[in-house]
Parts: C-alpha cells; sequence; structure tokens
C-alpha cells in the first residue's frame, strides 16, 4: 500500500498551511501600511503653465515626507533640512516608494534604496537621488522640476540643493 496525500487523514493541510501563511502575510502587509508614518498626497499651491517652471508648496510643518504625482516631486523634511527629489529613479526611471518610519526610499523595481537626504544606500542604482533646485520665501518653497542636480556631474550643486526647515 502506498501512502496517497488525497486518502490521508490530513490530505488538506498542505492547503491549510498555505492558506494560513497566505492570510498571515497579507495581515502582516497591511500592518506595515500602517507604519508608513507621515507619507501624504501633496498639491501645488500654484498649477505648472504648460508642464514648464517651478511650483510653489507649503513648508512641511514636520519631518516626513509629501509625493506631488502630478508634476513628479518628492518632498522630504528630515532633520531640519527639506530636499525635492525628482519621483523616478535614477537608475531605470521608476517612480521611487517611502520606506517606512521615513527610513528614505527605495525603486520597487530593482530595491536600490536612499536615505531621505537622497544619499544613495545599496542596490542596481550607481548614483545617488537627483534633487530638484529648492528655494524658500517665508513659508512657500518653490521647486523647479526642470532643474535636476546628480551628485556625480555636479556634486557641489547637488549638496546646496536643500533649504533649511
Amino acid at each position: 500500500m502506498h501512502s496517497d496525500e488525497s486518502s490521508s487523514p490530513c490530505g488538506s493541510c498542505s492547503a491549510r498551511r498555505e492558506f494560513l501563511r497566505q492570510t498571515f502575510s497579507a495581515g502582516a502587509a497591511l500592518a506595515g501600511l500602517a507604519l508608513l508614518g507621515p507619507v501624504r498626497e501633496v498639491a501645488a499651491l500654484e498649477p505648472r503653465r504648460g508642464g514648464r517652471g517651478p511650483v510653489k508648496y507649503a513648508l512641511p510643518a514636520a519631518d516626513g515626507v509629501s509625493i506631488d504625482t502630478a508634476n513628479e516631486v518628492i518632498l522630504c523634511r528630515s532633520a531640519g533640512d527639506v530636499y525635492a527629489f525628482a519621483l523616478s529613479c535614477p537608475h531605470q526611471n521608476t517612480a521611487l516608494k517611502v520606506l517606512p518610519k521615513n527610513a528614505g526610499f527605495q525603486c520597487p523595481r530593482h530595491k536600490s534604496k536612499y536615505q531621505p537626504n537622497g544619499t544613495f544606500i545599496s542596490g542596481r542604482a550607481t548614483r545617488n537621488m537627483d534633487r530638484l533646485q529648492i528655494s524658500r520665501d517665508g513659508s512657500t518653497i518653490t521647486v523647479d522640476p526642470d532643474i535636476a542636480f546628480e551628485s556625480d556631474t555636479d556634486p557641489a550643486r547637488w549638496a546646496a540643493a536643500l533649504i533649511k526647515a
């Protein structure tokens, strides 16, 4: 007599284990979303004319990340500094995701990781995130999504592309 899973008294055990594993994984994923913290969608104070030129935003009141998908801008306030980044990963232009607890950013395609200031940590990318031109006038910041600085080709301007909160 040979062992046949369908005739076993626990023939459905593996299916039950798989169901429980998937249910636990889904629950863990939902719990992980709750840990993202202050990630929010942000809209420009004034729309761009013809898709070109600077965009104005309110100065972020606290550390966190805001994403303007319409203008492909990430605003990040971290440790008293405010940065504006291009939304796309410098490796293959995939939209970046925010890591939990403001731990930085990650490309979902090849898992490149970046610190909140845009510095490359690990993965397939070969350079830091592109910083955008940013300036401050009182409680308003202006970002020009058309002017990006790359750390490897213009390190001085990349390093200067931030404002103090």
